[in-house]
């Protein structure tokens, strides 16, 4: 087996936080990655599901609804939580 070196930049803080974790598992970088290449090559892709993050059909009517109140100027506002509070109590 021939070795090669990898280089990758990543932010700091991404780092730190997946060494971290990696740790607790008992792992170093070069082992989560090494499993990472690993496991793609097995697949024949990425491990993991690359999705968009869509809202199911419930929240998006929620947003729609939402959307639809905050355009409406029949519907009464509130500038300031004490008073969306006095609105509530009355």
């Amino acid at each position: 087996m021939t070795v090669t070196n990898l280089n990758i930049r990543t932010d700091k803080e991404v780092k730190e936080n997946a060494e971290m974790i990696f740790s607790e598992l008992g792992l170093n970088m070069t082992t989560a990655i090494n499993m990472f290449l690993r496991t793609t090559i097995r697949e024949h892709g990425i491990p993991f599901s690359l999705k968009l993050d869509v809202p199911n059909s419930t929240t998006a009517a929620a947003i729609e609804e939402g959307r639809r109140i905050a355009g409406d100027p029949n519907v009464k506002g509130y500038s300031s939580i004490e008073e969306l509070k006095a609105a509530l109590e009355a």
